[in-house]
Formats: structure tokens, sequence, C-alpha cells
């Protein structure tokens, strides 16, 4: 079975400079010494989490783009992390899966965050992205989606004697890229265990450090879990760079052990 090799990126951002965000997220990437496959970066890496959706947004053929593929192709990695992006009037707080032969595939983050004011400006995503990496299937989320399990649940997938074939969980690892503040740490910290326990999956939560422009305060606490819900990786307030090995016969022993997903409840998600 298959490893897979992944590094998070937790750090401070310059508020709503894209040029010297994406310097310094260059340089960090370029540090990375180990051997990765997926390096992951904050919610509105280039930005900061800003409403000024109009003033700072780009096309996807812009230069945060094009910067997240010429990063890729050059450290032969997949890049990802969420910028703002313009499709004709609608504004987009996007994640983008960015691999080493330019090929690109994007999440519009579903739930916006209404308290502030995140639905005025963005428009919603209605459909989720699972990307595939060496027979890894990866989930991709945004920031508050967090707090919706419905839209991470692990569809029910057919009993052996309903179809005569054995279906495992739909995703194995589910990303959620932040800038969650410091003062809700607490439900951020909670709800990454419980998507992992709930979806028996590895979940992986990439959040900023340092304040933004609005005095709003980032203590990162950006996390591993795994399977079970134990914490393999948590770290507050420091800028960080780590990388793991994810082992898909550990998650595969807990799913047999502990074959709770066949009896999960079927359902449709409406969007």
């Amino acid at each position: 079975m298959s490893s897979l090799s992944i590094t998070l990126v937790q750090s401070q951002l310059h508020w709503q400079d894209k040029a010297a965000n994406l310097a310094m997220f260059e340089q960090k990437i370029q540090s990375i010494s180990n051997k990765t496959e997926i390096v992951v970066l904050p919610e509105m890496f280039s930005t900061g989490f800003t409403m000024e959706a109009a003033a700072l947004a780009e096309t996807m053929d812009g230069p945060t783009v094009e910067w997240m593929q010429r990063i890729s192709a050059t450290q032969k990695i997949i890049l990802t992390g969420s910028i703002i992006i313009r499709e004709g009037a609608d504004y987009y707080n996007r994640l983008l899966w960015v691999l080493p032969n330019g090929q690109i595939g994007t999440y519009d983050k579903r739930h916006r965050f209404a308290f502030a004011g995140e639905d005025n400006y963005y428009t919603a995503g209605s459909k989720r992205l699972i990307a595939s990496v060496k027979g890894w299937k990866i989930q991709l989320q945004i920031c508050y989606d967090l707090r919706f399990p419905v839209w991470a649940r692990q569809s029910r997938l057919p009993h052996p004697e309903e179809d005569g074939q054995q279906k495992g969980p739909e995703y194995d690892l589910l990303i959620n890229v932040a800038n969650w503040p410091q003062r809700r740490n607490h439900a951020w910290k909670t709800l990454l265990q419980a998507r992992a326990i709930e979806n028996q999956c590895y979940v992986l939560g990439v959040n900023r450090t340092g304040d933004d422009g609005n005095g709003i305060h980032y203590s990162g606490d950006s996390m591993l879990v795994d399977a079970l819900g134990e914490v393999l990786f948590s770290k507050a307030e420091e800028e960080t760079i780590q990388t793991f090995v994810l082992q898909k016969e550990a998650l595969m022993n807990v799913r047999n052990k502990f074959p709770f997903w066949k009896d999960a409840d079927n359902f449709t998600i409406i969007p």
C-alpha cells in the first residue's frame, strides 16, 4: 500500500500584498529539504482573508495562478491553497489544486462566513472536489466548511451483500485550508478531530498565524489527525513548515478493525 508525503506551511501573511506573499511562499517552498509530493498553503494565502474581492481578485490566467503553476512545475510538487478568483461578475474564494504538468483542479468555498460578511462579496460553490494521488483520495475544503459535517461526510457505499463487491469510503484524507481566528481555536481543533473520527480518515488543517489588517489574531494551530482522532501534529503561534509521510496501510488497518463506515446512513446533498 502506498505512502503519501505532504507538507504544510503555517505562516503569517502580508495584508493584501500579493507580491510580498508570493515571494515569501516561494522562499519557504524552496527551503523544504524533505522529499514531498503535496505542499499546502493557507486560505487566501496571497492576500489574507479580505472582503476586498473587487480590488484583489484575478482571473484563472492571472499572475497568482501562473505563479502556482511555475512553482508546482519547478519543484515537482502538487501545490494547493485558496485565492480570490473572478469569473464574470462573480467572485470566488477558490482552492486550486495545481499539478506539475500545469493541470488545475478547483474547489469554490461552499459555506461563506456570513459572520464576517463573506456572503456579501463571494459566490458559493456547489460541488465538492475529491482529488486522486497515488491511489489516495483527497477531499479539499476551505475554513468555514469545517463546521458543516454533511459537506465532509463519507457517502454510504454499498455493503458486499448488496452488490457483491467490497467498497470502502470515498476518500482517505481531508484537507482544510483556513484563516481561522485564535479566539475560536477551540472549535477549530475540536472539529478537525471530529471530522477525522466520523469519516475514518486522516485530516490535515492548515491555518495562518499573526494579525491581519483588521486586527484579528490567528494562532495557527495547524493539525494532522489520524483516523482514530489522535493528534499526530499541532503547532500554535509559530511559523512552521512540516512534512509528514502518511501510510495507507495504517488507515486501512483502522477501517478493517473498526468498519463503522459500513453502517453509515445513505443521504443526498442538494446544492
